[in-house]
């Protein structure tokens, strides 16, 4: 069924739940496991003197939280029998990221959390999954 699966992380603890079912799912598929946490790019204006932080300081910061996260999950699956590998990527929309990703591993699934929003808040802000849900080519297990 499927052999390589594809959790994105963000930390929070709706994504533990999705990052416990791709692990549970990964081992009773015999599947590999992969993750990947996006990094936010330095947020550039035009004045530079106003940048409340360094731009090395912001990449070293967002490097270290996106290893974080990745290694939590790589802990996660250790202690279930499975490799898996992890990978930290910078993006403007995580959402293509996380598509580009899933295709560059060749996955044939996607396992990621639903943050629960409902009615006109869930219109406008939208989330992170229902965007790779509308563009993703590979199928997507959403956990809520």
């Amino acid at each position: 069924m499927f052999k390589r699966i594809l959790v994105p992380t963000d930390g929070s603890d709706i994504t533990a739940k999705a990052i416990a079912t791709a692990v549970a799912l990964a081992r009773s598929l015999g599947a590999q496991l992969f993750t990947i946490s996006v990094k936010e790019p330095f947020p550039y204006s035009a004045i530079s003197e106003m940048q409340p932080t360094p731009p090395q300081e912001f990449f070293d910061a967002q490097e270290r939280m996106a290893n974080k996260r990745v290694q939590a999950v790589i802990d996660l699956a250790k202690a279930g029998g499975l490799n898996c590998q992890g990978h930290t990527i910078e993006a403007l929309h995580p959402w293509e990221a996380i598509i580009d990703h899933a295709t560059s591993l060749d996955c044939d699934l996607l396992v990621m959390a639903s943050h629960g929003r409902r009615g006109v808040s869930a219109l406008l802000l939208g989330s992170e999954t229902q965007k790779v849900l509308t563009h993703s080519k590979v199928p997507v297990l959403v956990v809520r």
